[in-house]
């Protein structure tokens, strides 16, 4: 398998100039422990995870070193240790060396990647620009849909963009929906806000040419957690 088979397409994404608060509400409301940053062509500069928000002065968080590892860290360490921890936007805060990955790279590849880097997630590139992004959890909904030991089909991917669109067209609300196709059949995870969505999802999936199966495994957001998200 590779990573388009079981990429995220719909990405949250976040500009250079996005304000630190809005990036991390932007990660809160869609569940990613990451976002990239992208510029207006497409382009991915960066990433902004977790890790790059922890130590803030607004959470009372910020770390302060020591003053003999103060006198150990150089001018530039110091200098950029200030703009992780009180950077504005997006573009201070964010890391720049990213891992990134192609459609074809395959999974076992990918796994190696987030091992090496101790990373949750790689964007997914198409000529440079930004296509989908591969996770922990999108590795995982792989393993599980592979049962059989073939290899997908070279209609796949295809399908599962159809897929994709197709369910989008239905008026469900794809933020939170990991879709992965292996071999025609069609498998669904995620969540979303009610059951009507639930079953739209499934037979939108259902009605795209090639599907030959679809395993309905979205679950449905609780109201208090609706109410967080419809929150101003």
């Amino acid at each position: 398998m590779q990573a388009k088979h079981v990429m995220t397409t719909a990405v949250a994404v976040v500009r250079p100039d996005t304000a630190v608060r809005e990036v991390a509400r932007v990660m809160l409301e869609r569940r990613v422990s990451g976002v990239p940053v992208m510029d207006e062509a497409g382009r991915v500069l960066g990433m902004v995870s977790e890790s790059d928000l922890m130590r803030r002065p607004e959470s009372g968080t910020e770390r302060h070193p020591s003053w003999w590892l103060s006198l150990l860290a150089s001018p530039e360490e110091r200098a950029m240790a200030y703009v992780k921890s009180h950077g504005g936007c997006a573009g201070d805060v964010m890391t720049r060396s990213i891992v990134f990955v192609t459609e074809e790279t395959s999974l076992e590849e990918i796994a190696g990647l987030l091992e090496k880097h101790r990373i949750k997630r790689v964007p997914v590139l198409r000529d440079g620009k930004l296509v989908g992004i591969v996770s922990r959890a999108d590795l995982l909904h792989g393993l599980v849909a592979r049962q059989a030991p073939s290899e997908g089909t070279a209609d796949d991917h295809v399908i599962k963009e159809n897929a994709t669109a197709a369910i989008s067209e239905a008026g469900v609300n794809t933020a939170f929906i990991s879709i992965v196709v292996l071999g025609g059949a069609v498998h669904l995870w995620g969540a979303v806000e009610s059951d009507a969505e639930k079953k739209a999802a499934r037979i939108a999936a259902e009605s795209v040419a090639g599907v030959k199966s679809v395993r309905d495994e979205i679950g449905v957001l609780p109201p208090s957690v609706r109410a967080v998200l419809w929150a101003d």
